[in-house]
């Protein structure tokens, strides 16, 4: 049971949590270059954690559990911690931090009710990630470097992200209650 838990790809997605309070002092401190390198390895981790468990045969429940909260945990406190340092806006970041909240409770409701339901990610969603993630790197980024077309990018950005947050919210909404409604 033991080696069922500390499998290489989950070790790697329990080193990214590691990696979450050194990110969040990095940034408090005005740190931006650790930040990003931070931010870089918890990627390389994860993407690393990801080819092993399916080229190792070493997928377990609790890394299928434990990934995406190390994920999301990264990702939450990146929105917060910037934001307290004024380089995401606020509105943003309650944008973003509600849908996750929105779609959690959505998921537990569905799991109490009629059980689990597998609702893979959308286009949408990962759409929704992908530019989540690209404004954080060019906060940073641009925290590094003061360079205005880089802010100008990070703005663009930022509203990429609260239409992908809105679309991609509307899309599980839409998802979701067919499946519920079509019992599948």
């Amino acid at each position: 049971m033991n080696s069922r838990i500390l499998t290489v790809p989950n070790q790697l997605t329990f080193l990214r949590l590691v990696f979450l309070p050194f990110f969040i002092i990095a940034i408090h401190y005005d740190r931006y270059g650790y930040a990003l390198l931070i931010l870089i390895a918890a990627g390389i981790s994860d993407a690393l954690d990801g080819f092993l468990a399916r080229g190792l045969n070493q997928k377990t429940p609790l890394g299928a559990y434990l990934d995406p909260i190390a994920d999301k945990f990264l990702m939450t406190s990146s929105y917060l911690v910037l934001a307290l340092h004024g380089k995401i806006r606020w509105w943003l970041t309650i944008l973003v931090l509600s849908r996750d909240v929105l779609m959690l409770i959505a998921a537990a409701v569905i799991l109490i009710t009629v059980g689990y339901r597998p609702f893979p990610p959308s286009i949408y969603g990962k759409a929704t990630t992908f530019f989540e993630i690209l404004l954080i790197v060019l906060v940073l980024v641009a925290s590094l470097w003061n360079n205005g077309n880089l802010w100008i990018v990070k703005n663009v950005c930022a509203y990429l992200v609260a239409a992908f947050v809105l679309v991609s919210w509307l899309n599980y909404s839409i998802v979701v209650a067919r499946r519920l409604h079509h019992g599948s």
